[in-house]
């Protein structure tokens, strides 16, 4: 696996697989951790992974941006619960005075297997604290690639995924309108999604099909 670097849920799939939803996994801000666990047997396999992007805005730092973007590749495992989430604050500004935040996260995360349980977990939460005026949004996008045998991402797809998570980084930190951040956002969303559906496209074949599945939530700015 590799790293670079009131809350609501929502599923928007690309391709469905049976998804459970439900693990509370706490996280760090900025912080990504993944743990994966074999029982004594070797019978039974899990991965763990929770990734956490927050910022936090208010008058002695007007602009804060943070972004992480986690490849997370677990194999072959009977379980697997992920978590992925984004949090945004902007807190004592003013109109004239006003603050930005914003939180972004992708979270990929590739697993194996014929029968494996998942429990999947996408948050976003973005909020003004007294905060007349300000721009705040938190945006989290979890992309579960699903194979019934183990996927390792070539050299062409990490290079293409580290172009995007470069370009997520010039997003995040730029000073576009609210519209315009969010549709560019998205579109980066689907380059990540197109790349692995071409990554599943020269998977083995099997009974089961692979599948790319996005979870996607965006919440905040004026208007919320």
């Amino acid at each position: 696996m590799s790293s670079h670097r009131k809350a609501r849920s929502s599923n928007h799939p690309l391709a469905r697989r049976a998804l459970g939803l439900g693990l509370f996994a706490a996280g760090i801000a900025g912080a990504a951790t993944a743990v994966p666990a074999q029982a004594a047997t070797g019978a039974s396999h899990a991965a763990f992974a929770s990734d956490h992007v927050f910022s936090h805005a208010d008058r002695a730092h007007h602009t804060r941006a943070e972004d992480s973007f986690t490849v997370r590749q677990f194999g072959t495992v009977n379980a697997a619960g992920v978590r992925n989430q984004a949090n945004a604050v902007s807190a004592g500004c003013s109109a004239d005075d006003h603050c930005r935040s914003v939180a972004l996260s992708f979270q990929i995360v590739t697993i194996a297997g014929e029968r494996t349980h998942l429990n999947a977990v996408n948050l976003s939460d973005a909020a003004n604290k007294e905060c007349t005026g300000c721009q705040t949004l938190a945006g989290a996008y979890q992309f579960v690639v699903s194979t019934p045998a183990p996927l390792t991402l070539d050299a062409d797809t990490r290079r293409r995924l580290a172009d995007i998570h470069r370009r997520l980084d010039a997003l995040t930190r730029s000073t576009l309108p609210a519209g315009e951040l969010k549709t560019r956002v998205d579109g980066l969303a689907g380059e990540v999604s197109a790349v692995l559906r071409d990554a599943v496209a020269h998977a083995p074949k099997a009974d089961a099909q692979p599948t790319v599945t996005l979870h996607r939530h965006l919440d905040g700015w004026p208007g919320h």
